[in-house]
């Protein structure tokens, strides 16, 4: 699926990429994408976000692209 494609909101049971950083236990789920471009230097994503800070909930909001694709890898 395109970046353009992905602009439809899914949840978080069937999202459309995940990002994971193992070594500090965060994981983002990619909801809905804005833009068109993803390397835009504030383009961001819709993501439910669970780490050691939710107490394994999800918290739901829009995060910078750049920041999730600086520490995190693509595991789908």
């Amino acid at each position: 699926m395109s970046t353009w494609e992905g602009r439809k909101e899914t949840t978080v049971d069937k999202p459309h990429e995940v990002w994971e950083n193992r070594r500090t236990g965060w994981e983002w789920r990619v909801l809905k994408k804005w833009q068109k471009d993803d390397n835009k230097p504030h383009a961001r994503w819709f993501c439910a976000v669970k780490s050691p800070y939710t107490y394994g909930s999800w918290d739901y909001g829009d995060v910078y692209v750049n920041e999730i694709k600086e520490t995190a890898t693509r595991i789908e």
